[in-house]
Formats: structure tokens, C-alpha cells, sequence
């Protein structure tokens, strides 16, 4: 990156930063400021879907509740009576979709099988075959670990790490990154749906949807400095990314809201929701509050005031990037 491309970029989020209101106790939430032309006239969905009795009598997410609290936020965000229209408004037949869920932090933290499991079910109904389906994230172990059984036949869904598919040859380059990315998503989908969970970061402030995609690249972890500022911005701006992705639902039904990504079951709690949208940026921007509001519950600092605000959420969000919005104005939270 060149040097006058980095004095701009300090420069716009010194700007952006300077006037931000953050979350406090006995605050009000707001974004960081982010100018008008950010997606201008548009508006972004971010679905908040919650349900309390999500585990029934037990500690594991009821399969079947969790399958309604879905249908629940699909509806809601596509403006439909049925889930299967729902779906259908978001994929066609023939398509093959990539489900990059987040196993990272093991089973008391990843995305639930529940969660894939009906997801799955949905996206056959509305036409996709199974073999047509990928459940993916870096490493198979991880996703054994988390739950998951890996499949590799073509004749049910499968599900593996790209451990086994390997990543692409050549470098796919923006701004500040450059990575292999997986072939999972180059060669396996030409769909992506996201699922990742709700978590806290110690370096970064909060890993959502966005920073979701490290999980697709060979070299993350050359990625972290400046709590991954820009290059959380920069690696969804590559196409084998931007253009497959269709869908984020985040499960929220165990988050973390402190020492994440890793499982920390101390700093957890049953938020009982799934939050879904068509606009990674709005529902990073809307799950980063839920963390605050959680963190001011617990008489914790802002992460703003640990110096860890995710301020790649504005980089996202601006002039150059336009991946989605992050003003409150320009979203739109519906909770069902």
C-alpha cells in the first residue's frame, strides 16, 4: 500500500473517530461517523430474532425452536408469509451454496450443528441439492471438535475444512491484503452464506461477519495489527468473496462479550438470537452494540475506552470499500 494511501485512510478515520459516541452506562449506542456518500439512499435489514425458551428445559439449542426462530428471521427479512418463499428469495435451484461457519473457539463457541442442520434443510426445500451444499471453516478438526461430522460424498451435504481442499496457487489481491483464498469457496460454491457467532475479540474489539472471512485465507494471522484495520475491509473486497456473498445469519444464542475469540464459558451468555441480513457491515455494526450494551450490564468499559473499538467497521463502510452501512440512520433493526 502506498504511503499517501495510508495518510489518506489515517487521516479519514482520525476524522471519523474523533466525533464517535460509543456506548456507555447510562449512554445512548451510536456508530462511528461514517460521511453521507456511504451507500448513499440506501437503507440496510439487519433481522433480530430472539426467543428465550431457544433451550427448552435443557443446555443445548432445541433443534426444532431454533429451526422456527430461523424461519422467523428469514421472513421478517425478505417480507414473506412462507420460509420457503423466503429462501427463494434469496437463492435459485442449481446453485451451489458454501456455508462458512466459525469453530474457531470450539464447541462452547462455534456456530451450532442445530443451526447448519436447519439451514441445510431450508435450502433444500427451496430447491439447492444436497450434494450442492458445503458446510466449511479452515480446518476439519475444528469443525469435529465444534460438532460437525465431515462428509466429503457428493450425495448429501458435505462438510470439511479446507485443510482438505487446499487453497488456490495464486495470491487474490486488495489494498492491504494479499492471500490465498480457499478453494472450498473458489471451486466448491458459487454462493456464500455466512454464519458466524457473536464474539468478543481482544484484538480487534468484536469478530462477526466480517472478520468471519479470515477463516477463507491462508495467511490470517499476518492480518491482525491495528485491530485488523483495514485489512479486515480490504479482504471482503476480494471478488471470490464480494460477489458470492448473499446471506449472513449470526448465531447469537451463546455470546461472548469479553477475552474472545476463544471460549471463555465466565464472560458468555444465552442471548438467545439470531441476527440475519443481506448487509455484513449493518450486522457487524448492530452486533458490536448488543457486546457493548452487554459489557455496560456488566459494568465493563466500552471498547472504545480499551482502546479496541472495531474501527474496520467504518473502513467497510466508506468511500472506497461501500460494503454495507454502519450509520444508524441508514439501518434498519427489526426485532421479532
Amino acid at each position: 500500500m502506498s504511503r499517501a494511501r495510508n495518510d489518506s485512510r489515517r487521516e479519514f478515520l482520525r476524522k471519523s473517530l474523533s466525533g464517535a459516541a460509543f456506548l456507555c452506562a447510562g449512554g445512548a449506542a451510536q456508530a462511528l461517523a461514517v460521511p453521507e456518500t456511504t451507500a448513499a439512499g440506501t437503507r440496510s435489514k439487519v433481522v433480530v430474532a430472539r426467543d428465550e425458551q431457544l433451550r427448552g428445559s435443557g443446555a443445548v439449542v432445541d433443534a426444532q425452536l431454533i429451526r422456527a426462530l430461523l424461519d422467523r428471521a428469514m421472513q421478517a427479512l425478505t417480507k414473506r408469509d412462507r420460509a420457503i418463499d423466503a429462501w427463494r428469495k434469496i437463492i435459485q435451484p442449481g446453485e451451489t451454496v458454501g456455508l462458512k461457519v466459525n469453530t474457531l473457539g470450539g464447541k462452547g463457541i462455534s456456530t451450532n450443528v442445530q443451526l447448519v442442520e436447519a439451514v441445510c434443510e431450508r435450502l433444500q426445500e427451496a430447491g439447492i441439492r444436497p450434494g450442492a451444499i458445503v458446510v466449511w471453516d479452515r480446518d476439519s478438526a475444528e469443525l469435529e471438535r465444534a460438532g460437525f461430522r465431515i462428509e466429503t460424498g457428493n450425495e448429501r451435504v458435505r462438510c470439511f475444512g479446507t485443510d482438505r481442499a487446499g487453497y488456490e496457487d495464486e495470491l487474490s489481491a486488495y489494498g492491504s491484503v494479499g492471500s490465498r483464498v480457499s478453494k472450498i469457496l473458489t471451486q466448491y460454491c458459487n454462493v456464500l452464506i455466512n454464519l458466524p457467532v457473536l464474539k468478543d475479540h481482544d484484538g480487534a474489539g468484536v469478530t462477526i461477519a466480517l472478520k468471519n472471512m479470515y477463516g477463507a485465507i491462508h495467511n490470517p494471522n499476518k492480518y491482525h495489527p491495528n485491530g485488523c484495520n483495514p485489512y479486515v475491509a480490504d479482504l471482503n473486497m476480494l471478488p471470490e468473496i464480494r460477489t458470492k456473498m448473499r446471506l449472513t445469519i449470526c448465531d447469537a444464542t451463546t455470546a461472548i462479550y469479553e477475552g474472545g475469540p476463544g471460549y471463555k464459558p465466565e464472560h458468555c451468555w444465552n442471548a438467545n438470537a439470531l441476527l440475519v441480513s443481506t448487509d455484513p457491515v449493518a450486522l457487524d455494526q448492530t452486533g458490536w452494540q448488543m457486546i457493548e450494551r452487554k459489557r455496560a450490564q456488566m459494568g465493563m468499559k466500552t471498547l472504545a475506552a480499551e482502546e479496541r473499538a472495531p474501527s474496520y467497521i467504518v473502513t467497510a463502510a466508506d468511500d472506497e470499500h461501500r460494503l454495507g452501512n454502519c450509520d444508524p440512520k441508514r439501518i434498519s433493526i427489526v426485532e421479532v
